[in-house]
């Protein structure tokens, strides 16, 4: 028997491959790695999703958005993750990070 498949709509946005380096000195993007993904240091443990929260709450700061409209979408429980930005295209996902990283 084939399987039927059914077609949602889904969220427009964008996704970013993420590094978290938990239990850092400050909340900071480090760098682009060259394969795309960005590396965050956070100052939160990696106990009871506090770095994901903190996660969130950065990177909602860093672009300039309401926390509500990033998820984790994978890799809640690793260094690892798929965060995705509700409603912002992925030019301006890059432009913003890149203007973070090109502040003095």
């Amino acid at each position: 028997m084939k399987r039927k498949f059914r077609f949602h709509n889904g969220k427009a946005g964008s996704a970013l491959a993420v590094r978290v380096t938990p239990r850092a000195s400050r909340d900071e993007i480090a760098e682009v790695l060259s394969d795309g993904t960005i590396r965050v240091r956070l100052t939160a443990p990696p106990v009871e999703g506090r770095a994901n929260k903190a996660l969130v709450k950065f990177l909602a700061k860093v672009l300039d958005v309401a926390p509500s409209r990033i998820e984790i979408v994978a890799g809640e429980g690793g260094r690892d993750k798929l965060v995705s930005i509700v409603d912002m295209s992925v030019e301006t996902a890059q432009r913003k990070i890149m203007e973070y990283l090109a502040r003095p």
